[in-house]
């Protein structure tokens, strides 16, 4: 009996080694609020028709990040098409004078409808930092203010993270500690394809992002000291290669390039996912724009293979 139990207890360690680790942490792609043409609002079978698609791709896509809560009335459209597809959702907040208090409202009445299932966290803001539309003593303000409000809502646990994403710029900048600081995650934007004072070039794109990303993190060490809650995780929440546009640099857009950065970062922050490395790609559709980061086409078609080893 004794022996048997031995056998049990190792077989259910294994099974938790497999599988625990990857359920903790996400694989998404950031997903607009429009159309991909960019004309109309989705709909809430839009939403339903891109997230049943995502399962079909490789590496097992669990999450999306969305950029604003009441605009197109985003959540409401997109939450039964995530809680029908198991896809939790990275919430997106306008820090916009004009913007914020709508949106916060959009961001309670979600939850009050649909309970907590669906939400993964939210990200208070996107690079305001960077284009220096709010100080950091009010966007930290903003960060404890939205944190306030879910804290007071029934289901609310520490799972679901508070934090803000910018660019790693904004991050290296020790003028911003205090919005690491209120931050359960730093969200960081890195494209090697805009850093044109670096070799950046498709053969040196990868190692532009993990120096990045590591360069993200010594920062948010050293804002952290001190604090309480410990060291705020960071997220990848933008990256990805474009299709087309203007050459920046060394950076060449082409289709053949984009799967090279996605074989090169992807696959490797996918694969780091069982270790903590959350990501968001950018992005599924915006074949309109130029440049463009799509990875499906004007018919729906996949651009480039996706798989990973």
């Amino acid at each position: 009996m004794k022996f048997h139990f031995h056998l049990l207890l190792l077989a259910l360690l294994s099974f938790l080694t497999l599988f625990t680790p990857t359920s903790a942490f996400y694989r998404g792609f950031n997903i607009k609020s429009n159309l991909a043409d960019g004309s109309t609002c989705k709909t809430p079978l839009d939403y339903l028709t891109l997230l049943t698609r995502l399962k079909t791709f490789p590496n097992s896509i669990t999450s999306i990040r969305l950029y604003s809560s009441h605009t197109c009335n985003t959540l409401l459209s997109a939450i039964p098409a995530a809680l029908s597809t198991q896809t939790q959702i990275l919430v997106g907040i306008d820090v916009h004078p004009q913007n914020y208090d709508t949106e916060k409202g959009a961001l309670l009445r979600a939850i009050n409808q649909h309970g907590w299932e669906w939400m993964l966290g939210v990200s208070v803001g996107s690079e305001d930092l960077y284009r220096g539309t709010i100080s950091p003593s009010d966007l930290a303000a903003k960060i404890y203010d939205v944190r306030g409000m879910l804290l007071k809502i029934p289901g609310y646990t520490n799972d679901i993270r508070i934090g803000h994403v910018d660019t790693t710029n904004a991050w290296f900048n020790t003028s911003n500690s205090a919005v690491i600081r209120a931050c359960d995650f730093v969200g960081t934007d890195i494209y090697p394809y805009f850093q044109t004072k670096q070799n950046n070039s498709i053969e040196n794109a990868g190692k532009l992002f993990w120096e990045g990303l590591e360069q993200v993190r010594t920062a948010v060490g050293k804002a952290s000291v001190g604090r309480k809650a410990g060291l705020p995780s960071v997220w990848v929440t933008e990256t990805g290669w474009p299709i087309n546009g203007p050459t920046k640099g060394l950076a060449v857009p082409s289709i053949q390039n984009a799967k090279t950065y996605w074989k090169s970062v992807a696959c490797s922050t996918f694969a780091k996912a069982g270790r903590g490395l959350n990501t968001f790609w950018f992005t599924v559709q915006d074949w309109r724009a130029v440049p463009s980061f799509a990875v499906l086409g004007e018919e729906e078609e996949v651009l480039f293979d996706m798989s990973c080893p």
